[in-house]
């Protein structure tokens, strides 16, 4: 089944995009969800057409997630968790990371950073995406709390 992708899909596609499917993932989640539609000849049309006139506007958007993974990579991200010895009383998620890139005056949502559970004290890196085309390796650190 040829469907054409309303919003982004983990593990499937991009917004816009024409995906080939499973009939019962598309007719049974997909579609019932309102994350695609059929991809008849008219609605490919009038997809192609869209993206055309979207086309300049998605420069300016490619240019400012760049201008952002700039300043993401400047930053130094420590982030300090209760540990006894090196590892921690509990685990470091992406919910974690994005609240310390928020305190660092950078608004990430956390959908759009992966980087696993950490459950020990060290240097480690996230990918975060900002736009299908700019993905950045975040560096971060994290530290045991001073009691």
């Amino acid at each position: 089944m040829e469907l054409i992708l309303r919003q982004d899909v983990q593990n499937l596609g991009f917004k816009d995009d024409v995906v080939n499917v499973k009939n019962g993932y598309g007719r049974n989640f997909l579609i019932p969800q309102g994350h695609a539609h059929l991809a008849t000849p008219s609605a490919k049309k009038v997809l192609a057409e869209n993206l055309k006139q979207r086309a300049h506007k998605e420069a300016k958007v490619v240019n400012d997630a760049k201008a952002k993974a700039e300043a993401l990579k400047a930053l130094e991200i420590k982030i300090y968790a209760k540990a006894g010895g090196e590892k921690l009383f509990g685990s470091i998620t992406n919910i974690d990371l994005a609240d310390a890139l928020a305190k660092a005056g950078q608004e990430i949502d956390r959908k759009f950073i992966t980087s696993g559970i950490v459950k020990r004290t060290g240097k480690y890196t996230a990918n975060v995406r900002l736009h299908r085309d700019v993905v950045v390796e975040l560096p971060y650190e994290i530290f045991a709390e001073k009691a």
